[in-house]
């Protein structure tokens, strides 16, 4: 049994009574980690064909990490080993390789990556696409833009999610700040924007004085879809105040609408992971459907973190009597 395990069947039990939505001193503790799991940033993991663990983060042309047992984590190289020029025009000219949030999935028979460029502040960015048949460092081909913006849009490509719903058609969720988080229709015979259905969506957006909200993840669990997101501040190190909310739909498309029915596009999401103890800004979390459990794998701060020291987070997700998610 694995250390987590028992916390687990814990939470599961108080789920089944009905439990309230936790409060900041409920969060749990990220789950036991070890190996290379410091420097670790925007984090998404899947399981490959022979049921080892591959985890990409944002870093020099992408790392990955590997794990044979969701615990212990070894770094085996970056994405893209001889450069991305291709990303050049979107990043710092000073640091041409720091690419953002990769979105890692597996179908017809290959990997796809979807990850970001762009600087800090910057609407001048883009989502790639690069597709594998193994997943391993090297072995990436540059599919090409799916999205970009620019200085003129009131949106940004970042921070992408592929979600293919249960009709099988593709989205691709991003966005981050200024007027939120938007949601457009893939071609699944490219991975790239569909030429047919080009609208774009806006699926959540902050209200009152602050634009802080980005990093989105599409989970589909019973027959709802769950939109998480990160509120506040990231990268400030143990002063980073980001959070992570949740609201959900019967549709991909939306509207999404927190615990208590207000609309994510009207500033809605319950909070289910926060800053507690000497854990700070956990967020830019993505979910694995994992044989045993949905795993929640993000990046927080820790005691005399500096910006670029973000931890691995890993914990468990369940779905409380009302089909709320929670962290345990």
């Amino acid at each position: 049994m694995r250390l987590r395990r028992l916390p687990a069947v814990i939470a599961a039990a108080a789920a089944l009574l009905g439990a309230p939505a936790a409060q900041a001193a409920d969060y749990p503790n990220p789950g036991y980690v070890t190996g290379d799991v410091t420097a670790v940033h925007d984090p998404s993991m899947i399981r490959a064909a022979d049921g080892s663990y591959l985890l990409y983060s944002t870093d020099q042309y992408l790392q990955v990490r590997r794990s044979t047992d969701r615990i212990h984590f070894t770094k085996i190289g970056s994405v893209f080993p001889d450069g991305a020029p291709w990303t050049a025009p979107f990043t710092d000219p000073a640091n041409p390789g720091y690419l953002w949030a990769p979105d890692i999935s597996f179908h017809n028979g290959r990997y796809y990556l979807y990850y970001a460029a762009s600087t800090f502040g910057s609407r001048h960015s883009a989502t790639f696409l690069a597709t594998s048949p193994t997943g391993l460092p090297g072995s990436w081909t540059n599919q090409g833009i799916v999205v970009q913006t620019g200085t003129s849009d009131d949106y940004n490509a970042i921070d992408p999610n592929l979600l293919v719903d249960s009709a099988g058609r593709w989205w691709l969720s991003f966005g981050s700040w200024w007027t939120g988080i938007k949601l457009i229709r893939l071609d699944p015979a490219t991975g790239l924007r569909s030429t047919t259905d080009t609208a774009l969506r806006g699926i959540a957006q902050r209200t009152g004085t602050t634009t802080a909200e980005e990093a989105p993840y599409i989970v589909q669990h019973g027959g709802y879809y769950y939109l998480f997101v990160s509120w506040d501040l990231c990268c400030q190190g143990t002063k980073s105040t980001y959070r992570v909310m949740v609201g959900r739909s019967t549709s991909i498309t939306g509207p999404y609408a927190d615990r208590d029915g207000v609309p994510m596009t009207a500033g809605g999401g319950t909070q289910i992971l926060a800053s507690h103890g000497d854990v700070h800004g956990p967020g830019h979390v993505a979910v694995l459907h994992d044989t045993d459990a949905d795993v929640l794998v993000y990046h927080y701060y820790y005691s005399d973190a500096t910006p670029r020291t973000g931890k691995l987070g890993i914990n468990l997700v369940g779905y409380d009597s009302a089909g709320w998610p929670y962290v345990h």
